[in-house]
């Protein structure tokens, strides 16, 4: 797997502009890729921090160099709030954020705080979804439950509306975060919303919000040509992400005519969002297995290269530790390490 720098070095540059352009500020979901040199990339383009699913996520990104890091999560095991409070407690600037949606997470919270409490945001769910609250007043209980545990500092709300099918649903989730912004009594709540799917309705929803917007976008980064490629909201808006990740095979045998084994898969290539898309014209993919893809095409001997787009981003990353940059000649011209 390759990663193209130019492709890479745009879908950074858009993002940070559109969160600009929009009164938003982002704290890309680095879950995606656990990648120093990309997670630098996106701080330096001026992302507030990273967001992360865990803490064991959450203590490599703070080996990145990231001084704020929400953990888009609840968090409940011991040996991980142990390393935040710890974390916390030796660096007066480290900022930490992470998600509460019952007063019994808020015990478990309290009770592992160090000397700085821990920062938390309320998260507002909806039917159907992961976590969070299901109605407002379990969510408001919870944000009072929060703001009276000595430990815990509430700090705004969270949700997530990338499982939401459409627009419609997502205006009226949005709507629901940000009513439960107005029964947040601190200065300058925050209100953080995640995906790569909705960006531009939470752009034009979000704009009037009397709170500090955290976009959780991860995807976008290397974007993809499958899965966000059909759902990227750039399909409604003015501008463009690319896919930056690029699959190589040999194929292994042609042993039927109009048959070839190429030497990728599924340890190689994600294929829980869609197979990969092969860049040559006319050959399909009929079959992934483990270590081989199964393809039709005509003409193909063994030996030669093929080469494959990919869908999902997020399940591409942790199939290697090392990736090639490539220049537009595809000479290697850096290196992307992963810490999975």
């Amino acid at each position: 797997m390759v990663v193209h720098r130019d492709a890479l070095e745009h879908n950074v540059a858009t993002m940070a502009a559109f969160v600009r352009d929009h009164g938003m500020e982002l704290a890309p979901h680095a879950k995606t890729h656990m990648s120093a040199e990309i997670s630098a990339l996106q701080l330096e383009a001026g992302a507030w921090g990273l967001t992360v699913a865990t803490t064991r996520q959450a203590e490599v990104v703070r080996g990145f160099g990231a001084g704020r890091i929400m953990v888009a999560n609840q968090i409940v095991d011991p040996a991980g709030l142990a390393w935040a409070a710890g974390e916390l407690a030796r660096d007066p600037g480290f900022e930490l954020l992470s998600f509460v949606d019952s007063e019994a997470g808020i015990d478990i919270l309290a009770r592992h705080a160090g000397p700085r409490p821990f920062r938390v945001l309320a998260e507002l769910g909806h039917e159907g979804g992961r976590a969070g609250c299901r109605t407002l007043d379990e969510l408001l209980k919870v944000v009072s439950y929060a703001q009276e545990t000595p430990g815990v500092e509430l700090a705004g709300i969270a949700g997530y509306e990338g499982a939401l099918k459409t627009a419609e649903e997502v205006r009226s989730y949005l709507g629901a975060l940000q009513e439960a912004v107005e029964y947040v009594r601190v200065k300058s709540p925050i209100l953080t919303v995640g995906g790569s799917q909705w960006f531009d309705v939470i752009g034009r929803e979000l704009v009037a919000t009397q709170a500090r917007i955290l976009l959780r976008s991860g995807a976008y980064v290397t974007h993809d040509d499958g899965y966000y490629r059909e759902r990227t909201p750039f399909n409604r808006i003015e501008g463009e992400l690319r896919p930056a990740l690029e699959v190589w095979g040999h194929v292994l045998s042609t042993p039927e005519p109009g048959l070839a084994v190429v030497g990728i898969g599924k340890r190689d290539a994600p294929y829980d969002e869609g197979l990969p898309i092969p860049r040559r014209d006319g050959v399909t993919i009929t079959k992934m297995q483990d270590q081989h893809t199964v393809v039709r095409a005509d003409g193909l001997r063994p030996g030669d290269l093929l080469a494959f787009g990919i869908s999902h981003p997020c399940t591409a990353f942790d199939k290697w530790r090392v990736l090639p940059l490539v220049d537009r000649d595809y000479r290697v011209v850096g290196t992307i390490t992963t810490n999975f």
